[in-house]
C-alpha cells in the first residue's frame, strides 16, 4: 500500500525530494495519537566496566519514549531490538491505545536518546537497568514488558531479578538462549558505518535487511527505514540513527551464546512468546525447554524470521486478547496474516 496515494503498488522514490514528501504523508499516519517524552537515565558507575575505576562517576543520559493511550489504563511498556527505534511499535501502540497505556522506548544510543559515554557501557546489563529506570519513571507500578530480541532479553533479565515491576511479559521471538553463530552473524551485518547516497539505495538495504520481519506493505517497510535513519549533513546521505558503538559492543558480546536460562527459571509471571516460524534465533529445542513446568502461551507467525514487526492486526488482535485475559494459560496456534 502506498501512503501517499492510497493504492496497492511500489513507492515512486527518485530522490530526496520524493522520499520528504513520503515522510510526510507517513507522519501523518500517526499525527495526534501520541506525545513524545523523556527522562533523564542516571548510568551507574558498576556497570562502566570499560571505564578504570578510578575514573567512574555516575552520570545522565536523556532517554527518549513515545506515550499512546490514556494513563491509568494497563500499561505496556516496548523495547525494540539492539538496532530498532521506538517506533517500530508505532502500528502495535496506536491499534492498542484505546485499551492501555503504552510506552515505547528508545534504547541509549538509539532513536531520539541521547548516547552512552563508553563503548562498554552498551550491555545487557545497561539495558536491563534502563527499563528499570523507565519503570520508576512512570511510577514504579508493574507493567507488561513486550520486547523485541534484545529487548526481550532484558525483559527476561527484568523480570528474573525485580518481579514486582514485570506483570507480564511478551517475548517477540526471542529466548533465554540463543547461539554464538546466529548472533556472529547478525553482528558483522550490523556494526557498520552505512550512509546511503540516494532513496533507492536507502529501500534496497533496507529491504534486505527486513526480509526476516514477514510479509509488510511498502509503506510498513518505509516508516521503518524512515525512522531508523537520519539526514547527515557530513556525511552527504541518510545514515542509521545509532551509536555505532552501541552494535560495536554487541559484536563483542556476540562472541559467546546467549545464555539466560537462570534467570529463565525465576521469571514467575505470565508470558506470551511470539515465534517467527523461520526464525534462526528462537530455535525449536529452545522453545521446547522454554515451556517445561509452566503455562507458556506461544504464538507461531508464518513466512517470519527474527523479529515480526507486530504490525499485522491478526497478530495485535491476539496480543490484546492475551493482554486482557485475567489469567491467561498454556496455550499455543499459528495466526494467519491478515489482508
Amino acid at each position: 500500500m502506498n501512503a501517499r496515494s492510497g493504492h496497492a503498488g511500489p513507492l515512486q522514490l527518485r530522490n530526496w525530494y520524493d522520499y520528504l514528501r513520503q515522510a510526510e504523508a507517513t507522519a501523518a499516519r500517526f499525527d495526534g495519537h501520541y506525545l513524545a517524552g523523556h527522562f533523564e537515565y542516571e548510568h551507574p558507575t558498576r556497570l562502566q566496566t570499560g571505564t578504570p575505576r578510578r575514573m567512574r562517576r555516575a552520570y545522565r543520559v536523556r532517554i527518549a519514549y513515545s506515550e499512546w493511550g490514556t494513563r491509568g489504563a494497563p500499561r505496556l511498556v516496548c523495547c525494540g531490538g539492539v538496532a530498532n527505534s521506538a517506533m517500530r511499535f508505532a502500528y502495535l501502540a496506536d491499534a492498542l491505545r484505546d485499551r492501555f497505556h503504552v510506552i515505547c522506548m528508545d534504547w541509549a544510543g538509539r532513536g531520539a536518546s541521547g548516547w552512552l559515554v563508553d563503548e562498554g557501557d552498551y550491555s545487557l546489563a545497561s539495558h536491563v537497568e534502563q527499563l528499570r529506570q523507565l519503570i520508576e519513571h512512570l511510577g514504579g507500578a508493574p507493567v507488561t514488558v513486550l520486547g523485541s530480541s534484545l529487548g526481550g532479553s532484558a525483559g527476561i533479565a527484568l523480570a528474573a531479578r525485580y518481579p514486582r515491576r514485570v506483570r507480564r511479559l511478551i517475548l517477540n521471538d526471542i529466548g533465554p538462549y540463543v547461539p554464538k553463530s546466529r548472533r556472529t552473524r547478525r553482528a558483522q551485518a550490523l556494526a557498520r558505518h552505512y550512509v546511503f547516497r540516494d532513496p533507492a539505495d536507502l529501500m534496497r538495504r533496507i529491504g534486505a535487511a527486513q526480509r526476516n520481519f514477514g510479509p509488510a506493505s511498502d509503506d510498513v517497510r518505509f516508516h521503518l527505514s524512515y525512522h531508523q535513519t537520519r539526514w547527515s549533513e557530513a556525511d552527504g546521505g541518510r545514515v542509521y540513527r545509532h551509536d555505532v558503538r552501541a552494535l560495536q559492543a554487541y559484536r563483542s558480546d556476540a562472541g559467546a551464546n546467549l545464555d539466560q536460562w537462570s534467570d529463565w527459571q525465576r521469571v514467575r509471571c505470565p508470558v506470551l512468546v511470539i515465534h517467527g516460524l523461520q526464525s534462526d534465533a528462537l530455535l525449536p529445542a529452545t522453545l521446547a525447554r522454554m515451556g517445561k513446568g509452566r503455562e507458556l502461551q506461544l504464538m507461531h507467525v508464518p513466512d517470519t524470521g527474527h523479529t515480526p514487526i507486530l504490525h499485522d492486526r491478526n497478530q495485535i488482535h491476539f496480543i490484546g486478547e492475551w493482554l486482557a485475559t485475567p489469567q491467561p494459560g498454556a496455550g499455543e496456534w499459528c495466526v494467519l496474516h491478515a489482508r
